[in-house]
């Protein structure tokens, strides 16, 4: 007597494991951590305060009200004014606006340049890595707040020339992690393939080596947002950022300081706008962090 077998349908069968693409994988892992979905809502609601908050009040940043100084916050004035009469709800707008534009700026080029930087130096090698290296090591130990001072003092505090400063003195950390990072990439066999096929050096580094570097530069990328903040808003506290006419929340901290117990609502608004971009930027560079690390059990399972 022979057993049969219990028939089983196609239908019966488990289903096959779902696979998703790297960037769905990292997008879920993202939109698991509420953290980072919080800091997403905050760093939007900035944005739209910056971009349109200057449709909350009828006047210009740059507008001065002489019947109006140093008033509290009231039905003229949402967030009152300062001793120019200037109204602190346009020029908070303003301020943010210029901090966002500078920050997000010099993130964006540090990144760019730092990529291209380490990852050539870390694939030609010989004489330019030792140059490369030599250069960055010296600029690692060079005080940049002197040079940030110095040259932005001569400048007149222009937005433009202190992108190019607080880049030029971000960059040099990032491109030495980089550096180390793509001297074990140069080695890989996808890179050795290249070459033996003839592909140019130039192709190699920004095709080959760059883009295995991306979730070390999307990281780098936002925290890098957070620290220009917060570099650019010393120095404007300290005078040696943006200067008048022009603002950002620097100097509207530095004027604020000086008023903090006569008009508290002076310092209050751009102090409490930069906590939470700070706050808002940190968390979301946790949370891209935690979703790009597959050791994380921060964003869960994919």
């Amino acid at each position: 007597m022979t057993a049969t077998l219990p028939h089983t349908s196609p239908s019966d069968a488990p289903p096959a494991p779902l696979r998703l693409g790297r960037s769905r994988l990292y997008a879920r892992r993202f939109a698991r951590n509420r953290s980072a979905l919080a800091g997403v809502m905050i760093f939007l609601l900035l944005v739209g305060y910056a971009v349109l908050g200057r449709y909350l009040t009828p006047r210009d940043w740059s507008e001065q009200d002489f019947l109006a100084l140093t008033q509290p916050p009231g039905a003229g004035h949402w967030f009152g004014t300062n001793q120019g009469g200037n109204d602190v709800l346009a020029q908070s707008v303003h301020g943010l606006q210029r901090s966002l534009v500078i920050a997000l700026s010099v993130s964006v080029l540090t990144t760019v340049v730092s990529a291209i930087v380490g990852a050539g130096a870390a694939y030609l090698g010989g004489r330019v890595e030792r140059w490369t290296l030599a250069v960055l090591h010296f600029l690692l130990v060079v005080p940049s707040f002197l040079i940030l001072a110095l040259v932005s003092n001569r400048v007149s505090g222009d937005w433009r020339v202190l992108i190019l400063l607080l880049t030029f003195v971000t960059v040099v950390l990032p491109a030495r992690v980089i550096w180390s990072v793509s001297t074990s990439l140069r080695e890989r066999d996808y890179v050795r393939l290249a070459e033996f096929m003839g592909v140019g050096r130039a192709r190699i580094v920004t095709r080959h080596l760059i883009p295995h570097l991306g979730a070390l530069l999307i990281v780098n990328l936002m925290l890098g947002v957070v620290s220009t903040v917060v570099l650019e808003t010393s120095l404007s506290f300290l005078g040696f950022g943006v200067k008048t006419p022009d603002v950002s929340l620097g100097s509207l901290l530095a004027d604020g300081s000086a008023t903090i117990s006569s008009a508290p609502w002076l310092f209050a608004v751009p102090a409490g706008l930069l906590v939470l971009l700070t706050v808002s930027l940190t968390l979301i560079g946790d949370g891209l962090r935690d979703a790009l690390d597959p050791t994380s059990n921060a964003g869960g399972r994919g």
